[in-house]
């Protein structure tokens, strides 16, 4: 649901961020803590979790306020595409994540892929650049960029580890029941239709 609720508490709390990164006035400091509390206190009413959830989940972060950064490697072999099983739903998504600092897109393509489902890859493009929440009706709180790398699968050997209890190769016709947070359908639907295509222009919104 696109609920205007959490539309409010986030631009609150957005608001509430820059002020309190840029404030050097202790008087406007003391409102723009006022205004963070305040859309703590909106999550929390509308999601039934505390306060101290909220303001670890939601309200965690100093400076001015940008949207993270999901990096998707769609990892394609012989038609197929590479897929992991998350642990904490128990559903299927391209490995992928927050992207770390230290690395660069292509990098952390690598090491997603690696990291969850043993595959060595060589990333080749850029296929989309999405904003999540247009294609995710959900309630969840951060805004987020994912980009999505077309990778070469070269070779590999899946090893458990904290985040994926598997990792299998599926056709688009064929696919299991996908962890729509991380990837939807259509999503994935996108990077078959970009590894049929020459020459590719990356989508973005």
């Amino acid at each position: 649901m696109n609920n205007k609720w959490l539309q409010w508490a986030k631009q609150l709390q957005s608001i509430a961020q820059s002020g309190l990164a840029f404030s050097k006035n202790e008087f406007d400091i003391e409102r723009f803590e006022k205004i963070r509390n305040i859309s703590i206190e909106i999550m929390s009413e509308y999601t039934e979790l505390s306060n101290d959830k909220i303001r670890t989940l939601f309200a965690n972060e100093s400076g001015y306020q940008t949207p993270k950064i999901d990096v998707r490697a769609a990892i394609f072999k012989n038609g197929k595409i590479l897929l992991v099983n998350e642990k904490k739903d128990k559903r299927w998504s391209m490995p992928g994540g927050y992207a770390d600092i230290d690395l660069s897109i292509s990098e952390n393509a690598k090491k997603e892929s690696m990291e969850e489902a043993g595959a060595n890859v060589d990333p080749k493009r850029i296929i989309a650049v999405l904003d999540r929440n247009k294609y995710i009706k959900d309630d969840y709180p951060y805004a987020i960029y994912k980009i999505f790398v077309e990778c070469d699968y070269i070779d590999g050997r899946y090893t458990d580890n904290l985040e994926t209890s598997n990792a299998k190769f599926f056709e688009y016709e064929n696919l299991p029941e996908l962890s729509v947070g991380r990837n939807t359908k259509d999503q994935i639907k996108m990077c078959f239709e970009a590894r049929e295509t020459d020459i590719l222009e990356p989508i973005f919104d």
